[in-house]
């Protein structure tokens, strides 16, 4: 399979620049993986298509505050750091620009020397590892000094940061929102809940993949960046009793989905565990753990684009984005999502 396989025309006025007003007021495309059929919804709607003895999993990673400015302490040249995942201690994996100016034992200083990082490590593509010093506790500098990691194709300033955390984020440690659950308001999960659906939260916390473009022509030769994931013995149990009851496994995300897929091909079974996964799911995947999956519209030639056609079948979902291209919705991280059953 060639990755020009999953490309699609999409107009740029479309990629969402800004959070809608109300999360769950974003639209809603139904998509049938059987047929192909499609309805057109607003997320809201969500409640009519779940049913008793569901359960809904969600990732409950939260976004560090981890895009840092900062200087370099000898030369005084401007550097951006961005933290992938916690290595131990201090020690993190970044991703720095203009990474040719970052050797190893260079520092980097930020907010006039609050926060210093010295490189430890140098790797391909931009990455470093850097241990940084500083005084007090290190989430609390990062949140006075860092900004929201938003991707790239968002250009606009995010006036509220905590529109690019979803309602029931709580693990910190993602270098990127898990995207399909900002739709999702406290009401609407409650309203969720109060139908009789189950509701199970899981951790993924969300690394480089998300930043890095398939740089491969052949789509069996791309590697994923491994990510952290967790799963408590509470979650494990419920979902098992939901697959022996005939319920249905609601997946919130990508992320969600590659953390169940992971464990159920590891184990057979969900189980209490913890890892890192290196998943990835194309065409030709055999679902093991979802029946159905929420989620956004993905970046053209992405691995996620690849995922959902493993789940929906290629054909009906590069219909299904054209049909979104000619009714106007909108796209990728504050964009309108897929319900796809």
């Amino acid at each position: 399979m060639t990755v020009e396989e999953f490309n699609y025309d999409l107009p740029e006025e479309l990629i969402a620049q800004t959070p809608l007003k109300k999360r769950d007021e974003s639209r809603l495309m139904v998509l049938d993986k059987g047929t192909g059929e499609i309805e057109h919804k607003h997320f809201k709607d969500i409640v009519s298509y779940l049913e008793p003895g569901d359960t809904l999993v969600l990732n409950d990673t939260k976004v560090l505050p981890a895009r840092l400015y900062g200087e370099k302490e000898d030369t005084k040249a401007a550097i951006e750091v961005l933290l992938l995942k916690n290595m131990e201690g201090d020690t993190w994996e970044c991703l720095v620009k203009p990474a040719r100016r970052i050797k190893e034992g260079t520092v980097v200083v930020f907010g006039d020397g609050k926060l210093k990082a010295t490189c430890v490590f140098v790797g391909d593509e931009g990455i470093r590892h850097f241990t940084f010093s500083y005084e007090g506790i290190f989430l609390e500098v990062l949140e006075e000094l860092g900004t929201m990691p938003l991707p790239p194709y968002i250009h606009e300033q995010l006036k509220d940061q905590s529109r690019y955390q979803t309602v029931y984020a709580r693990e910190v440690g993602s270098a990127a929102a898990p995207t399909a659950g900002l739709h999702f308001t406290k009401e609407l999960l409650k309203e969720i809940e109060d139908k009789g659906v189950h509701i199970a939260y899981i951790t993924l916390h969300v690394g480089l993949g998300t930043f890095r473009p398939v740089s491969v022509d052949k789509v069996e030769e791309h590697e994923m960046h491994s990510e952290f994931y967790q799963m408590t013995g509470e979650v494990a149990a419920l979902l098992n009793e939901t697959k022996k009851q005939g319920g249905r496994i609601i997946s919130v995300g990508t992320t969600s989905t590659r953390t169940l897929e992971t464990i159920m091909s590891l184990y057979h079974e969900f189980r209490e565990c913890s890892g890192w996964t290196n998943i990835f799911i194309y065409p030709g995947y055999e679902f093991k753990a979802i029946d159905v999956l929420i989620t956004n519209f993905h970046l053209p030639k992405s691995t996620l684009v690849m995922l959902v056609s493993a789940l929906a079948g290629k054909d009906h979902i590069l219909h299904a984005y054209k049909i979104a291209v000619e009714e106007k919705y909108r796209f990728f991280s504050f964009g309108d999502a897929m319900f796809i059953k």
